[in-house]
């Protein structure tokens, strides 16, 4: 038996290394000592995405489901992406530790800003 576990984000959640509460985060986020004092928001990388919130079939009208052959789930796709630095509500966040690292998995509804590299695909201010 394998000891190599594998952490798997579900849903519309991310997995976020912490960055420990600074005024200035790495990526140049100035953040006011109001929020970090106060743990309303904090920020982190994103290291897992999960794969979206499922979509109901479009062409699925039965009140009866189960009739229906099997179908290829489809996902509304996440905004946020691995490698993006992620700004987002602290109280929404669930601290957990796996192989004794520290990280939040937070619902991409609390994410606040994303600060990403790549700047080819989307327009950002």
């Amino acid at each position: 038996m394998s000891d190599h576990k594998k952490l798997i984000v579900v849903g519309d959640r991310v997995l976020v290394h912490v960055e420990e509460g600074e005024e200035r985060s790495k990526v140049g986020l100035y953040l006011p000592p109001t929020a970090v004092d106060n743990q309303a928001v904090q920020g982190g990388n994103i290291v897992a995405t999960g794969p979206g919130l499922p979509m109901p079939d479009p062409s699925e009208t039965s009140d009866e489901p189960w009739r229906t052959g099997p179908r290829e789930t489809r996902f509304v796709p996440m905004q946020a992406r691995t490698g993006d630095y992620a700004l987002f509500f602290r109280k929404a966040a669930v601290e957990i530790t796996f192989e004794n690292e520290r990280y939040l998995v937070v619902p991409q509804s609390a994410i606040l800003a994303l600060v990403r590299e790549d700047h080819s695909e989307e327009q950002f201010i």
